[in-house]
C-alpha cells in the first residue's frame, strides 16, 4: 500500500546522510562541552526539621489533652514553611529585597566578565556586591513603591558615593554619611564601600517579589510518613545557601515556639478570669454553711451521708472541670465533631450518675440534706479553686520553658560538589540533540523532496526506463573546475571553456557504460522508427541532455556507424563546447538562410561523428524550427548519416522540442535524479502527446549511490585489469 511506511528506505537516508547528522551530533557536543564548562555551578543546600507530636487541648490540662492529641500534619507544616510569615521574617532579616549587582551590557558584558551568580541569589555577599577590585555593603535602602524594582546606579563621584536614577543624580555624600533625596523618599545607607572601575546597579524590590524568588530556589518535602520535613535550597554561593537555610529553619523554630507560647498566655488569661469568680463562690458558701451551723447549733453528719457526700463532690468536680474544658474546646470544634461528642457523653454519664445520688438525698432527714448540700458546694468549689490555682502556676512554668514541637535535626549543609550543570549529561544531551535535530532535518528534507530517485517511480507512472546514468565523479570535478576558472577569468559567452567529452576522456567510467547500454537498447528500439532521428528533450533545464547527447554520439561513432549530433536548442545550447568548436556558423543561420548544409556541418575529433552546432542566438528560434528549410534539411542529413541525434530544449521551457518531436522517429526524454518530480515528468509527457509525439522512454540521468537505491552499476563494476 502508498500509505505503508518504508523503513528500510527512511534508514536508507539516514545512512546517506551519515556525515551530516555525524557532524551536527560532534557540533552540539562542542557546544555543550562549551556550556557545560562555562555555565554557573549550581549547588544544593538542605536541612532537617522534625515535627513532634501536638496537643489542640489546653496547656496544663493533660488528662483532656491525651484525647485530643494529634499526629502533626506534614503539609500544613510545609506551607507554613512557604509562608509569607517565615520567609518575610528571612527577606527582612539577610535584606534580600536589596539587589547590587555591576553595571554591564546584557549577555555581553557577563560574558566578558561574568557574574559571580544569576537570578536568585544573584551575589555572594547579602545586600552588597564584592570582587576583585568593588566591595560595597548596604545597611538601608528605602524607595518610594512607584520605585520598586527600578535600576539605580551606584558609582564614585570625587571621592564620594553617587546614586543615580538614569542620567539624573538622585543623591552624594560624603563617607559614612546617608545619600538622601532631597524629599527624603529615597535613602540609601552604605555600610562599607571601596569602588572598581564599573559602576552598580542596586535594586529594591518589594517584599512579595523577593518572597516569590526565595520560594522558587526552595524545596520542602516530606521524609516518608516520619513527620520529618527536608528543606532544600540551590543557588550559586554556598555561603548565601547555608545562611538562608539557617535563616528559614530558625524563623520557622521562632514562630512555632512564639505559637506554643501564645497558646500557654491564652490559657492563663483565660483561668485568670475564672480564679476571682470561684473564690467568690467559695465565701459565699463557706458564709452559708457557717451560718447554718450556728442555726442549727453543730449537725453531726451520719456515715452514710458522710459517703453520699463524697461520691457528690467527687461527681461535682468532674462536671465542672467537663464544663471548663468545653468552653475551650467550643472554639476549635463544632458540636458534630467526634471528639466533643465524646466530651458531652461523659458529661451525660456523670449527669446520671449525679440524679441517682439526688435521690438518695432525698431520702435522708431534712436537715441533714441541708447540711450536705451547703458541705459539697463548700468541697466542691475548693477543689476547683486550689486546681485552678496549680494549674495557674503550672501554666507559668510551661510558658517559661516552653520549646515548640520542631526540632533542628540536620544544620544546613551544602554539598561540596554542584549538581547542575551535569557536564557529561548535558554533552551527551546536546549531542542526542544535534543528531536528532540532524535526523529530523534530513527526513523532512525527504518528505519535502519530490525528486525521482529510482528508476522504479517512472516505471510506475508507464514510461519505460532505457538507462539509469551514475553522476560521474569525474565530470563532477570538472565542472566545477571549469565554473572556477571561468569566474576568475570572466570570459564572455562566446568563450567559455570547452568541456572534455568523457566517452574519449574517461571511457571506462560507469556514465560512458551506462550510454553503452542504452545503445544497444536503441539499437532494437529504432528498428520500427519511421527514420534516423533521435530526439533528446527533458522536462526542465540543468537535467544533462547535452551531456547524454554528446556522449551517446560518440559511443555510437565507436561501433563504426556515421552519427551527426544537432544543437537545436538555439537559446542556450552549448553542445559545440564537448567538440571544442565554435558555435558559429550553425543551425539558426542556415534555417535564417545565411549558410548552407556544408559550411554549418563540423568534423569532431571522434571518427565517424560530426555536428552542428545551434549558431548565433536569433531572436524567433521555434519560428526557424517551423520552417520548411529545417525539414529539407533533416530529410538531406538522413540520406548521409546512419544516426542523427538531435538535441533539444526543455519541452515545459518552451515549444521547440514539440516541433522537432514531429519530424524524429524516436524521442527519449531525460530526467535528472532528485531534480525532476512525478509531476513534471507528466506534464512533459502530457505536453508531447498534446503535439502528438510519441516518447519512446526515457533515461534517468547522474543516478547517485545511496543506501535508500543500491542500483545498477554502482553494485556491479567490473573494470578491465591494467595489463
Amino acid at each position: 500500500m502508498d500509505d505503508d511506511i518504508d523503513f528500510g528506505y527512511l534508514f536508507g537516508l539516514l545512512l546517506d546522510n551519515k556525515w551530516l547528522i555525524i557532524g551536527t551530533a560532534l557540533f552540539a557536543l562542542v557546544l555543550g562541552v562549551i556550556y557545560g564548562w562555562s555555565a554557573t555551578p549550581i549547588y544544593k543546600g538542605d536541612t532537617l526539621l522534625q515535627i513532634e507530636k501536638k496537643s489542640s487541648g489546653v496547656p496544663g490540662l493533660s488528662e483532656l489533652n491525651q484525647i485530643f492529641e494529634q499526629e502533626p500534619s506534614a503539609s500544613a507544616e510545609i506551607e507554613i514553611l512557604r509562608s509569607r510569615m517565615v520567609l518575610g521574617d528571612v527577606i527582612k532579616q539577610l535584606k534580600m529585597d536589596i539587589l547590587v549587582s555591576p553595571d554591564r551590557a546584557p549577555y555581553i558584558g557577563s560574558f566578558v566578565a561574568p557574574d559571580p551568580a544569576p537570578a536568585f541569589l544573584p551575589r555572594p555577599l547579602f545586600a552588597g556586591y564584592r570582587d576583585s577590585e568593588t566591595f560595597v555593603t548596604v545597611t538601608s535602602f528605602t524607595v518610594p513603591e512607584h520605585l520598586l524594582g527600578g535600576a539605580f546606579t551606584l558609582r564614585e563621584e570625587k571621592g564620594m558615593p553617587a546614586l543615580f536614577l538614569g542620567e539624573d543624580l538622585v543623591a552624594t555624600a560624603p563617607a559614612n554619611e546617608a545619600l538622601e533625596s532631597e524629599d527624603g523618599a529615597i535613602r540609601l545607607v552604605l555600610n562599607e564601600w571601596e569602588f572598581g572601575k564599573e559602576p552598580l546597579t542596586i535594586t529594591k524590590v518589594s517584599n512579595v517579589v523577593a518572597i516569590n524568588r526565595l520560594r522558587s530556589a526552595m524545596n520542602i518535602k516530606e521524609v516518608g510518613k516520619t513527620g520529618m520535613l527536608s528543606l532544600e535550597l540551590t543557588g550559586p554561593n554556598k555561603e548565601r545557601i547555608k545562611k538562608t537555610l539557617d535563616a528559614i529553619s530558625e524563623a520557622y523554630l521562632l514562630q512555632n515556639v512564639e505559637r506554643r507560647s501564645a497558646e500557654a498566655e491564652n490559657s492563663l488569661e483565660f483561668l485568670g478570669k475564672q480564679l476571682p469568680k470561684i473564690k467568690n463562690k467559695l465565701t459565699g458558701y463557706e458564709e452559708k454553711l457557717n451560718a447554718y451551723r450556728l442555726q442549727s447549733e453543730s449537725v453531726d453528719l451520719s456515715m452514710e451521708t458522710q459517703s453520699v457526700l463524697q461520691q457528690s463532690v467527687a461527681i461535682e468536680a468532674k462536671i465542672n472541670e467537663l464544663k471548663a474544658k468545653e468552653g475551650e474546646i467550643a472554639t476549635r470544634f463544632t458540636k458534630e465533631h467526634p471528639m466533643y461528642q465524646s466530651l458531652l457523653r461523659q458529661k451525660a454519664s456523670l449527669a446520671d450518675q449525679k440524679a441517682k445520688l439526688d435521690s438518695q438525698i432525698k431520702e435522708l432527714p431534712e436537715t441533714q440534706q441541708e447540711i450536705l448540700r451547703l458541705m459539697r458546694d463548700v468541697e466542691v468549689t475548693q477543689q476547683i479553686y486550689v486546681g485552678l490555682l496549680n494549674k495557674v502556676q503550672e501554666l507559668r512554668i510551661l510558658k517559661a520553658g516552653t520549646v515548640g514541637s520542631v526540632r533542628i535535626i540536620d544544620k544546613a549543609l551544602v554539598q561540596p560538589s554542584p549538581i547542575k550543570p551535569k557536564k557529561a549529561l548535558v554533552a551527551i544531551i546536546a549531542a542526542l540533540i544535534g543528531s536528532m535535530g540532524a535526523a529530523g532535518l534530513v527526513l523532512l528534507r525527504a518528505l519535502l523532496n519530490k525528486g525521482i530517485e529510482s528508476p522504479d517511480k517512472l516505471e510506475e507512472q508507464g514510461v519505460s526506463v532505457y538507462a539509469t546514468v551514475p553522476l560521474s565523479q569525474k565530470q563532477l570535478k570538472v565542472n566545477k573546475l571549469l565554473i572556477l576558472k571561468q569566474r576568475r577569468v570572466r570570459k564572455a559567452k562566446s568563450e567559455l571553456a570547452p568541456i572534455p567529452l568523457l566517452a574519449e576522456d574517461d571511457p571506462t567510467d560507469l556514465a560512458i557504460e551506462a550510454l553503452r547500454s542504452l545503445r544497444t537498447s536503441l539499437h532494437f528500439a529504432m528498428m520500427d522508427a519511421d527514420n534516423k532521428i533521435l530526439m533528446i528533450t527533458g522536462p526542465s533545464p540543468e537535467v544533462g541532455k547535452s551531456f547524454v547527447s554528446a556522449n551517446l554520439g560518440a559511443v555510437l561513432a565507436q561501433t563504426g556507424q556515421r552519427v551527426l549530433v544537432i544543437d537545436a536548442d538555439m537559446r542556450k545550447g552549448h553542445l559545440h563546447r564537448y567538440f571544442q568548436a565554435a558555435s558559429q556558423p550553425g543551425l539558426s543561420a542556415y534555417l535564417s538562410g545565411q549558410s548552407t548544409k556544408e559550411d554549418i556541418i563540423q568534423s569532431s575529433f571522434v571518427d565517424r561523428l560530426d555536428f552542428i552546432p545551434r549558431g548565433k542566438a536569433p531572436p524567433n528560434p521555434s519560428e526557424l524550427l517551423m520552417h520548411e528549410r529545417f525539414k529539407t534539411l533533416m530529410d538531406s542529413l538522413s540520406d548521409d548519416y546512419d544516426l542523427i541525434l538531435v538535441d533539444t530544449p526543455p519541452i515545459l521551457a518552451v515549444t521547440d522540442a514539440a516541433i522537432v518531436g514531429q519530424l524524429a522517429g524516436s524521442s527519449l526524454l531525460v530526467t535528472r535524479f532528485g531534480l525532476n518530480s512525478i509531476k513534471e515528468v507528466d506534464a512533459a509527457l502530457t505536453r508531447f502527446a498534446q503535439n502528438k509525439v510519441e516518447i519512446k522512454g526515457a533515461i534517468l540521468n547522474c543516478m547517485e549511490r545511496r543506501a535508500t537505491n543500491e542500483y545498477g552499476y554502482y553494485a556491479y563494476e567490473y573494470s578491465s585489469n591494467s595489463d
